[in-house]
């Protein structure tokens, strides 16, 4: 294994089920896993478990990890979003063996399709879809076997191989199993393995008018590849009895191991959905910006917002794997990305809502430098200059002219420190015609220097403010994000009325705050703490000054 390369390492059934199938005599050499997305969407953080699922077992066991796209329905997919999987994956640190595709195997899928036929183990239904699903029945009564169930093989051939020239309409017919319409289990009710689509294929162009399901490609795919365990979510346990049955009647040749299905829990979490059919709308509909708005649980979305790759990573280590689906809260991924921001961002001064102070014992034209540590909890970051004046901007908030004894702060009459400089005291306000108080008078004192070492710049005061140099700072925009959803559980709503649901404070923005000058050279890798504020991430999208606020710096501050 690459210690370079990020990994889960704790324990989980699923680990279990790798080290009971090696214990029982399984070749370690033939353990192969995959990552199988469609590629009909942007990637979301529950995409980013089965990531770090997967491409973690590959780093644990020191085994091949495939990149699989499942491209079996051409209507919605495209290399837009092949692109976007491939750098998501790559960003969150993880590296793949062999790029594949299902498409890659659909000559090999038609040819079983065919032996099916041959073997009666599939037939051409010229019936439409809603009359096949009502046939289905439900779990509890026998479904209704087709009246084309018994075409003889010849027939079914000739249709079959119809289908595939394009002399059908799409819904006319469809290949489907002949397995068992009286299974409890709906999905081994003669399943569609291939229907009609005459739309162009981002690989295949025109070459196939016919695709293969999900369920058709997926087995067979994974045995073609040699993957020797699949794992998939929890809503694929009941697909697993025909994940079996297909692999047990394919010919096959040249002695392949025969891959394990085994299914997870999905990651659910509070106040997001998870859909990617229902994320897919919302960009649709002009509700958010695009797949990487970053209020959305895309990963490209994170990204954007400013959360590292090491926080998502340690989110899915923290929530585990289990059998049971439950609600994660989001806080948790707050959590985990204070906790690494924390380690890496720089430290810069910002003040969102500013009000001019005014140090009157002060020179006019003096301007001194000062330093300040860009990260306190690690040395190699350093320390940078930050000017300092007679004029400065604080935070509109941190000045009362009356306060009571709880206000740590300034005010009229006591003392504060500004941060990494001087101890000033409040003595007075300008007010204008209206009675709003354009600027407040301080003074300062000289010896209270931050890291002069004299005993004044030792002395203890109870509050600490940040500040600006107001003739020297950058005006820049930020934007700040809140949950996307009023509501802790939106998937589970009605798939008509969960847009209403959408928090109608989740995106709003400050204009024309002033930075220190330092910012001016933020980068777009670089992650940033604006004190006693939050973190940060420049946006990645505009080249003006534009901040997105990451993540609060603690759990009950809001902007």
């Amino acid at each position: 294994m690459n210690n370079s390369e990020p990994h889960i390492s704790n324990e989980n059934f699923l680990e279990q089920i790798i080290n009971d199938d090696l214990d029982k005599g399984l070749d370690r050499a033939k353990l192969k896993f995959r990552f199988p997305p469609e590629p009909n969407g942007y990637l979301h953080i529950g995409h980013a478990k089965s990531i770090c699922l997967n491409f973690g077992f590959g780093n644990t066991f020191s085994s091949p990890v495939n990149l699989r796209f499942d491209d079996t329905n051409p209507e919605k997919e495209s290399i837009e979003y092949i692109n976007s999987i491939k750098e998501d994956i790559n960003w969150l640190g993880f590296k793949w063996e062999n790029e594949c595709f299902a498409s890659d195997y659909f000559n090999q899928l038609y040819e079983w399709s065919v032996d099916l036929i041959k073997n009666k183990k599939a037939y051409v239904d010229s019936q439409d879809q809603e009359t096949i699903s009502e046939q289905r029945g439900v779990p509890t009564q026998p479904g209704t076997e087709s009246p084309f169930r018994d075409r003889s093989v010849s027939e079914n051939i000739d249709l079959f191989h119809k289908m595939k020239l394009g002399d059908f309409k799409p819904g006319e017919c469809v290949l489907r199993a002949k397995i068992d319409m009286s299974s409890p289990n709906m999905h081994m009710r003669d399943p569609v393995l291939y229907r009609i689509m005459l739309v162009n294929h981002h690989r295949t162009s025109d070459k196939w008018k016919i695709y293969p399901t999900y369920d058709w490609a997926h087995g067979q795919s994974d045995y073609i590849e040699k993957i020797s365990h699949s794992f998939c979510t929890l809503e694929f346990e009941v697909h697993r009895e025909l994940y079996d049955w297909f692999l047990q009647n394919i010919n096959v040749s040249g002695g392949n191991l025969i891959p394990k299905q085994r299914e997870f829990a999905r990651l659910n979490i509070s106040n997001t959905i998870m859909s990617k059919r229902k994320l897919g709308d919302l960009v649709n509909l002009g509700l958010v910006e695009g797949w990487d708005d970053p209020r959305m649980p895309t990963i490209s979305g994170l990204r954007r917002r400013g959360v590292p790759p090491s926080a998502i990573i340690n989110f899915c280590e923290k929530i585990g794997v289990s059998k049971r689906e439950n609600v994660i809260n989001y806080a948790l991924l707050d959590f985990c990305t204070r906790e690494v921001l924390n380690k890496i961002s720089y430290r810069v001064m910002v003040v969102s809502d500013p009000i001019e102070l005014e140090i009157s014992n002060y020179e006019d034209m003096k301007s001194e430098m000062l330093k300040a540590e860009n990260n306190p909890e690690d040395d190699k970051y350093g320390n940078r200059e930050i000017t300092f004046s007679k004029n400065l901007f604080i935070e509109r908030d941190d000045f009362k002219e009356e306060a009571n004894r709880k206000f740590f702060r300034l005010t009229i009459g006591k003392e504060v420190r500004l941060k990494n400089a001087y101890i000033i005291k409040g003595e007075s306000v300008v007010k204008d015609s209206g009675g709003n108080i354009k600027k407040i008078i301080c003074t300062y004192d000289p010896k209270s220097k931050s890291g002069s070492g004299s005993p004044e710049s030792l002395r203890k005061v109870k509050g600490t403010i940040h500040w600006v140099d107001k003739n020297n700072h950058e005006k820049i925009s930020i934007n700040i994000y809140d949950k996307l959803f009023d509501i802790e559980t939106p998937d589970d709503i009605d798939s008509s009325e969960y847009k209403s649901q959408i928090n109608k404070n989740s995106f709003m923005v400050v204009k024309n705050a002033c930075a220190e000058s330092s910012i001016k050279n933020a980068e777009f890798d670089k992650y940033y703490q604006f004190q006693r504020k939050g973190y940060f991430k420049l946006d990645s999208k505009n080249s003006k000054k534009i901040f997105n606020r990451t993540v609060t710096l603690r759990d009950n501050t809001r902007y």
